[in-house]
């Protein structure tokens, strides 16, 4: 502690008020990991000054949840309230992800947002964060079971893979599908609906012979592309290849025009980004489908502000919307041209 000498009575005042006001910046500030924004707007139930908003994205360096926290922060300026955006340290990390809600629960958040790493896995921390009066909601990536959470906010990740699905069956026509499949990370269920929905699309089933070959990539690019290396030993004359996100297309591209095999293959993707929306241009990836995570940062965040203000809770799934991009249309099927992804893709 400083010890400070006797002066006159106003001298002594200003100094405590000082001291005051840096003791109580100093607080504020402890324990915010991330992103924050200041507020001077007041709720019903106290000043917004004290209400914080949780965000957890599966990493912090993918373009798809920088977009995500950044479209969190600029609503929850706007918002006048506090955001406290923390992550996993890789995708997959649900160990990290719980000790990211044990932080935020512990900081007095009224609402975390999530976009699990672990479907199942996060299920026991959400249970107890809500157990503690915290609205937990998902975005982009379901729990499952669903209504372990108070509500979700994502794209139809299964509607997004039947577009893929269909695009790339329109696009073969009258070719028989040899097909090599780049998932993304097992357990999770934006893999596993994006998965099915594709085979939905293609008009395939589980087990079908088509389905030349399946790999994990985690949604990495230098994975995906050692996994289209290692599936093209054993799949030499493949036509079609379904790929769980843009990253893992252009890994998977990158395998394919090595070896001389771009030109005969159709590939598509999904998430809409901008730099996956120039491949698509250039012709890297034949198709891709858009996904909107500023609407589900956006959507998020006013619905923990409408509970702070209110009480009340969102609940049930919450589509945000999914668009086709291709330069190639398929007739039949919805789809913008990748001039429109340009103005409309993010990252």
């Amino acid at each position: 502690m400083m010890q400070m000498r006797s002066h006159d009575a106003q001298n002594r005042f200003g100094a405590l008020r000082t001291a005051t006001t840096v003791l109580l910046a100093g607080g504020l500030a402890v324990g915010v990991a991330a992103c924050s924004s200041p507020s001077s707007q007041a709720s019903s139930t106290g000043s917004a000054a004290t209400v914080k908003v949780g965000l957890i994205t599966k990493t912090e360096t993918n373009p798809y949840f920088v977009k995500l926290r950044e479209a969190a922060k600029a609503e929850a300026d706007k918002q006048g309230v506090k955001l406290v955006a923390l992550a996993g340290k890789f995708d997959g990390d649900n160990e990290g992800q719980v000790s990211a809600i044990e932080n935020l629960v512990s900081q007095g958040v009224k609402g975390i947002l999530i976009t699990p790493n672990s479907s199942t896995g996060i299920l026991a921390a959400i249970k107890s964060a809500r157990d503690a009066g915290v609205i937990v909601i998902a975005l982009d990536t379901a729990t499952d079971p669903a209504d372990a959470v108070d509500a979700t906010y994502a794209t139809d990740n299964k509607e997004a893979g039947v577009f893929e699905g269909k695009w790339v069956k329109g696009t073969l026509g009258a070719k028989a599908p040899k097909l090599l499949m780049l998932d993304g990370t097992p357990g999770g269920t934006v893999d596993d609906f994006r998965h099915d929905g594709f085979l939905e699309g293609m008009g395939l089933t589980k087990g079908d012979p088509a389905i030349a070959g399946m790999e994990n990539t985690n949604g990495d690019q230098t994975k995906a592309q050692t996994a289209m290396e290692n599936l093209l030993q054993r799949v030499p004359d493949v036509n079609a290849v379904y790929t769980i996100n843009e990253p893992a297309a252009a890994g998977g591209y990158a395998a394919l025009s090595a070896a001389g095999k771009a030109d005969q293959v159709t590939m598509a993707s999904i998430d809409g980004s901008c730099t996956g929306v120039q491949n698509v241009k250039a012709g890297k990836i034949g198709a891709t489908v858009m996904q909107f995570p500023a609407k589900m940062a956006q959507q998020g965040v006013d619905a923990v502000v409408a509970y702070a203000k209110s009480g009340t809770k969102p609940n049930g799934f919450i589509n945000t919307g999914a668009q086709l991009i291709t330069d190639h249309p398929v007739a039949g099927l919805d789809s913008k041209d990748s001039a429109w992804g340009l103005q409309n893709c993010w990252g």
